[in-house]
Protein backbone atom coordinates (compact mmCIF):
# COMPACT_ATOMS: atom_id res chain seq x y z
CA UNK A 1 0.00 0.00 0.00
CA UNK A 2 3.15 2.03 0.01
CA UNK A 3 4.77 1.60 -3.45
CA UNK A 4 3.86 4.67 -4.91
CA UNK A 5 4.10 6.81 -1.63
CA UNK A 6 7.61 5.52 -1.19
CA UNK A 7 8.66 6.29 -5.15
CA UNK A 8 7.11 9.29 -4.10
CA UNK A 9 9.44 10.10 -1.38
CA UNK A 10 12.46 8.77 -3.16
CA UNK A 11 11.96 11.44 -5.43
CA UNK A 12 12.11 14.54 -2.85
CA UNK A 13 7.95 14.90 -2.36
CA UNK A 14 7.20 14.93 1.36
CA UNK A 15 3.55 15.97 1.30
CA UNK A 16 1.65 13.61 -0.68
CA UNK A 17 -2.09 13.82 -0.28
CA UNK A 18 -4.63 11.07 -1.15
CA UNK A 19 -7.89 11.92 -2.46
CA UNK A 20 -10.69 9.91 -2.55
CA UNK A 21 -14.90 10.97 -3.26
CA UNK A 22 -17.88 8.82 -2.21
CA UNK A 23 -21.31 9.66 -2.94
CA UNK A 24 -21.06 9.46 -6.85
CA UNK A 25 -23.52 6.88 -7.31
CA UNK A 26 -26.27 7.86 -4.57
CA UNK A 27 -29.50 9.42 -5.23
CA UNK A 28 -29.61 11.10 -2.22
CA UNK A 29 -27.45 14.02 -0.52
CA UNK A 30 -24.08 15.59 -1.45
CA UNK A 31 -21.17 13.92 -2.89
CA UNK A 32 -18.32 14.20 -0.56
CA UNK A 33 -14.47 14.20 -1.06
CA UNK A 34 -11.22 13.92 1.64
CA UNK A 35 -7.91 14.53 1.24
CA UNK A 36 -5.15 13.05 3.95
CA UNK A 37 -1.46 14.13 3.51
CA UNK A 38 0.38 10.92 6.18
CA UNK A 39 3.62 11.48 7.80
CA UNK A 40 6.55 9.83 5.57
CA UNK A 41 6.82 6.02 6.58
CA UNK A 42 3.93 6.12 8.58
CA UNK A 43 2.19 2.57 8.15
CA UNK A 44 -1.48 2.09 9.03
CA UNK A 45 -2.17 -1.54 9.84
CA UNK A 46 -5.57 -2.64 8.55
CA UNK A 47 -6.27 0.02 5.99
CA UNK A 48 -7.58 -0.66 3.14
CA UNK A 49 -10.51 0.08 0.40
CA UNK A 50 -13.25 1.59 2.50
CA UNK A 51 -16.16 -0.30 0.99
CA UNK A 52 -14.20 -3.57 2.15
CA UNK A 53 -13.98 -2.39 5.55
CA UNK A 54 -16.84 -2.87 8.39
CA UNK A 55 -18.27 0.12 10.15
CA UNK A 56 -16.75 -0.74 12.63
CA UNK A 57 -13.00 -0.90 11.54
CA UNK A 58 -13.87 2.56 9.46
CA UNK A 59 -14.79 4.35 12.55
CA UNK A 60 -11.83 3.60 14.25
CA UNK A 61 -9.08 4.10 11.34
CA UNK A 62 -11.15 7.18 10.69
CA UNK A 63 -9.88 8.22 14.52
CA UNK A 64 -6.05 6.76 14.09
CA UNK A 65 -6.47 8.53 10.57
CA UNK A 66 -7.34 12.04 11.57
CA UNK A 67 -5.17 11.85 14.96
CA UNK A 68 -2.21 10.85 12.69
CA UNK A 69 -2.24 13.15 9.81
CA UNK A 70 -0.16 16.22 8.69
CA UNK A 71 -3.38 18.34 7.33
CA UNK A 72 -6.70 16.03 6.51
CA UNK A 73 -10.35 18.09 4.82
CA UNK A 74 -13.46 16.94 3.88
CA UNK A 75 -15.79 18.52 1.17
CA UNK A 76 -18.95 18.62 0.56
CA UNK A 77 -20.41 19.16 -3.04
CA UNK A 78 -24.54 19.21 -2.33
CA UNK A 79 -27.31 17.56 -4.94
CA UNK A 80 -28.89 20.95 -6.53
CA UNK A 81 -25.22 21.03 -7.68
CA UNK A 82 -24.38 17.39 -8.68
CA UNK A 83 -27.95 18.33 -10.70
CA UNK A 84 -26.60 21.78 -12.00
CA UNK A 85 -22.76 20.36 -13.40
CA UNK A 86 -23.33 16.66 -13.82
CA UNK A 87 -21.82 14.13 -10.66
CA UNK A 88 -18.38 13.77 -12.81
CA UNK A 89 -17.48 17.10 -12.26
CA UNK A 90 -19.08 17.35 -8.53
CA UNK A 91 -16.86 15.35 -7.62
CA UNK A 92 -13.83 16.62 -9.16
CA UNK A 93 -15.24 19.77 -7.52
CA UNK A 94 -15.62 17.90 -4.30
CA UNK A 95 -11.96 16.57 -4.35
CA UNK A 96 -10.38 20.43 -5.27
CA UNK A 97 -12.54 22.40 -2.50
CA UNK A 98 -10.57 19.29 0.22
CA UNK A 99 -7.06 19.88 -1.15
CA UNK A 100 -7.95 23.54 -1.08
CA UNK A 101 -9.29 23.11 2.65
CA UNK A 102 -6.16 21.61 4.07
CA UNK A 103 -5.64 24.58 6.70
CA UNK A 104 -2.68 26.22 4.85
CA UNK A 105 -0.60 23.36 4.08
CA UNK A 106 0.33 22.56 0.47
CA UNK A 107 0.63 19.34 -1.05
CA UNK A 108 3.69 18.87 -3.46
CA UNK A 109 2.06 15.62 -4.96
CA UNK A 110 -1.42 14.23 -5.24
CA UNK A 111 -2.71 10.67 -5.15
CA UNK A 112 -6.18 10.87 -6.94
CA UNK A 113 -8.67 7.52 -6.89
CA UNK A 114 -9.06 7.12 -10.83
CA UNK A 115 -9.56 11.18 -11.48
CA UNK A 116 -7.58 14.66 -12.22
CA UNK A 117 -8.30 17.35 -9.63
CA UNK A 118 -8.41 20.75 -11.50
CA UNK A 119 -5.47 22.04 -9.29
CA UNK A 120 -1.85 22.79 -10.69
CA UNK A 121 -0.44 20.48 -8.86
CA UNK A 122 1.72 17.31 -9.74
CA UNK A 123 -0.67 14.47 -9.73
CA UNK A 124 -1.25 10.65 -10.40
CA UNK A 125 -4.63 9.20 -11.04
CA UNK A 126 -4.70 5.33 -10.10
CA UNK A 127 -7.21 3.11 -10.73
CA UNK A 128 -8.73 1.39 -7.65
CA UNK A 129 -6.40 3.72 -5.88
CA UNK A 130 -8.26 3.08 -2.66
CA UNK A 131 -6.87 -0.54 -2.44
CA UNK A 132 -3.26 0.55 -3.84
CA UNK A 133 -1.88 3.38 -1.91
CA UNK A 134 -2.21 4.09 1.57
CA UNK A 135 -2.85 7.68 1.43
CA UNK A 136 -5.84 7.25 -0.59
CA UNK A 137 -7.41 4.54 1.60
CA UNK A 138 -6.84 6.58 4.31
CA UNK A 139 -9.23 9.67 1.61
CA UNK A 140 -11.84 6.68 1.21
CA UNK A 141 -12.28 6.10 4.68
CA UNK A 142 -12.64 9.81 6.19
CA UNK A 143 -14.80 10.54 2.87
CA UNK A 144 -17.00 7.32 3.88
CA UNK A 145 -17.06 7.91 7.73
CA UNK A 146 -17.55 11.98 6.93
CA UNK A 147 -20.77 10.92 4.68
CA UNK A 148 -21.89 8.26 6.71
CA UNK A 149 -22.39 10.45 9.96
CA UNK A 150 -24.91 13.02 7.61
CA UNK A 151 -26.88 10.07 6.70
CA UNK A 152 -27.06 8.09 10.02
CA UNK A 153 -27.61 11.99 11.89
CA UNK A 154 -28.47 15.10 10.21
CA UNK A 155 -29.87 13.89 7.23
CA UNK A 156 -32.00 11.05 8.72
CA UNK A 157 -33.96 13.65 11.27
CA UNK A 158 -34.41 15.95 8.66
CA UNK A 159 -36.24 12.95 6.51
CA UNK A 160 -37.29 10.21 8.57
CA UNK A 161 -39.50 8.98 5.74
CA UNK A 162 -36.56 7.80 3.11
CA UNK A 163 -34.34 5.72 5.56
CA UNK A 164 -31.54 6.91 4.69
CA UNK A 165 -29.34 5.96 7.74
CA UNK A 166 -30.41 2.61 6.54
CA UNK A 167 -29.13 2.68 2.74
CA UNK A 168 -26.58 6.18 2.82
CA UNK A 169 -28.93 7.24 -0.13
CA UNK A 170 -28.42 4.58 -2.53
CA UNK A 171 -30.84 2.96 -4.51
CA UNK A 172 -32.74 0.10 -2.81
CA UNK A 173 -35.53 -1.20 -3.49
CA UNK A 174 -36.58 0.44 -0.07
CA UNK A 175 -35.39 3.84 -0.97
CA UNK A 176 -36.91 3.22 -4.42
CA UNK A 177 -40.44 2.67 -2.84
CA UNK A 178 -40.19 5.74 -0.17
CA UNK A 179 -39.30 7.85 -3.50
CA UNK A 180 -42.12 6.74 -5.37
CA UNK A 181 -44.87 7.22 -1.58
CA UNK A 182 -43.34 10.04 -0.90
CA UNK A 183 -41.64 11.68 -4.03
CA UNK A 184 -38.20 13.41 -3.79
CA UNK A 185 -37.04 15.75 -0.99
CA UNK A 186 -35.00 19.02 -1.84
CA UNK A 187 -31.82 16.77 -1.14
CA UNK A 188 -32.54 14.08 -4.02
CA UNK A 189 -30.77 14.60 -7.17
CA UNK A 190 -33.62 14.75 -9.46
CA UNK A 191 -31.34 14.02 -12.28
CA UNK A 192 -30.79 10.42 -11.29
CA UNK A 193 -34.41 10.11 -10.60
CA UNK A 194 -35.91 10.51 -14.12
CA UNK A 195 -33.87 7.51 -15.38
CA UNK A 196 -34.94 5.86 -12.05
CA UNK A 197 -38.50 6.00 -12.60
CA UNK A 198 -39.13 5.81 -16.37
CA UNK A 199 -41.04 2.36 -16.36
CA UNK A 200 -43.32 3.78 -13.25
CA UNK A 201 -44.08 6.79 -15.13
CA UNK A 202 -43.33 8.83 -12.49
CA UNK A 203 -42.34 12.66 -13.49
CA UNK A 204 -39.94 14.43 -10.84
Amino acid sequence: MLTYETGLWEQGYRLIAGIDEVGRGCLFGDVVAAAVILPEGLILDGIDDSKKLSEKKREALYELITGEAIAWAAARVNASVVDEINIKQAARLAMRQAVEQLGGVHPDYLLVDAEKVDLDIPQLAIIKGDALSQSIAAASIVAKVTRDRLCVGEWERMYPEYGIAIHKGYATKFHREKLLEYGPSPLHRKSFLGKLFVEQQVLF
